[in-house]
């Protein structure tokens, strides 16, 4: 007897949850389609200028490395100012142009000089200083170079360095013509962190409410997987404070943008916070210390707390009714603590009124402010 003859329902069910997850990532990848729309209006309009410029206006008839240069500025450079990307891509690439053509005079074309060209791009831009994307251009513009036999009569070395400069020029463009939703693009970014933080805190203060080690260990488990998504926020910041900056588009977004930049580091500590409140909880719990009451109530009107600056931020709110929620977490933890306090549980305490410290902070209050709100 067949295995599906065996087990008929577990092969349906088996069957269906394959199906689902394939419904499920198709959905996702049309999700992220959806969301990437602006990049290929800008890839389209951005490659097609960069060629038609090249080619038409400035007569050059191998003029692919113009679209070439605008998709890398595009895409290779998401993750880096695109200025400083559009000038590593034009030194990377006159690096290349220059190796490659003082050795193609030399030694001609072949599957042997592309070898010892791309080596040598590479190691004259190592000793320049190159890194990257600029390295990456080096090599790269070295391989068409003495893989592309040029027109009669063109000097190589500046056709292909005005093509990458005007490659790079339209990508810049594009950025600057269509930006992307800098708010929105950093609101989900932070959004995200923000609920996860106050969900790890809801499991924390179940944890010291059940005398549970095992969700205190995995409160410390859920923030150290938060630190990817805080690394992301970074980056995120960095472009976002650049397309506010540079886009006349977006120029009415920046004071928006700067209030989510500025709490960067600040939610950055609040994650550390918290887990090093997780790590006290289970250290309470292994030894069988006593929980002090109303102990778990802080922790869970923290995480209430940080839901309400979670939305003042994305409503540029004035963060008053975030900020009294800080504080009465704070007092809560102040108030549980006995006289005969462990050491364990005047950590916990000291770490909600260092986490609502840094919130406070985040919505812009001053260390003299925060020190005086929470002087009880």
């Amino acid at each position: 007897m067949s295995r599906s003859e065996r087990h008929p329902a577990r092969d349906i069910l088996g069957g269906r949850r394959r199906v689902r997850a394939t419904d499920d990532s198709i959905q996702a990848r049309l999700g992220l389609l959806r969301r990437r729309w602006r990049l290929l209006i800008r890839l389209s309009v951005g490659t097609g200028l960069a060629y038609f410029i090249a080619n038409q206006v400035l007569n050059h008839r191998q003029a692919f490395f113009a679209p070439i240069a605008a998709v890398i500025t595009l895409i290779a450079g998401g993750g880096a100012r695109r200025m400083r990307t559009m000038i590593e891509l034009v030194i990377g690439v006159a690096t290349g142009i220059l190796v490659g053509e003082m050795l193609i005079l030399l030694i001609g074309r072949g599957a042997w000089q592309i070898s010892l060209v791309v080596v040598l791009a590479v190691a004259v831009g190592t000793l320049l200083g190159l890194t990257g994307l600029a390295l990456n251009q080096a090599a790269t513009s070295s391989v068409l170079l003495a893989a592309v036999v040029p027109n009669a009569g063109t000097n190589v070395a500046l056709t292909r360095f005005v093509d990458a400069f005007v490659g790079g020029l339209c990508g810049m463009a594009m950025v600057l013509l269509l930006p992307r939703n800098v708010v929105r693009d950093i609101d989900r970014e932070v959004q995200r962190i923000l609920t996860g933080l106050a969900a790890l805190l809801r499991k924390e203060a179940l944890a010291l409410r059940d005398r549970d080690g095992r969700l205190a260990d995995e409160s410390m488990a859920d923030a150290q997987r938060m630190h990817p998504l805080l690394a992301t926020l970074t980056s995120t910041a960095t472009n976002v404070s650049e397309v506010a900056r540079i886009s006349p588009i977006r120029w009415r977004q920046r004071a928006h943008v700067e209030l989510y930049t500025s709490t960067v580091i600040d939610l950055d500590n609040a994650v550390r916070d918290a887990r090093v409140m997780g790590r006290k909880i289970s250290a309470m719990v292994r030894h069988g210390e006593p929980v002090p009451n109303g102990l778990d109530d802080a922790i869970d009107a923290l995480a209430a707390a940080v839901e309400i600056f979670a939305d003042d931020l994305s409503e540029q709110d004035d963060f008053e009714e975030a900020r009294r929620e800080l504080v009465e977490a704070a007092r809560m933890a102040s108030v549980a603590l006995p006289e005969a306090a462990t050491l364990n549980s005047a950590a916990i305490a000291a770490q909600i009124r260092s986490l609502a410290a840094d919130l406070m902070y985040a919505s812009g209050y001053t260390r003299d402010e925060i020190d005086e709100r929470l002087d009880f």
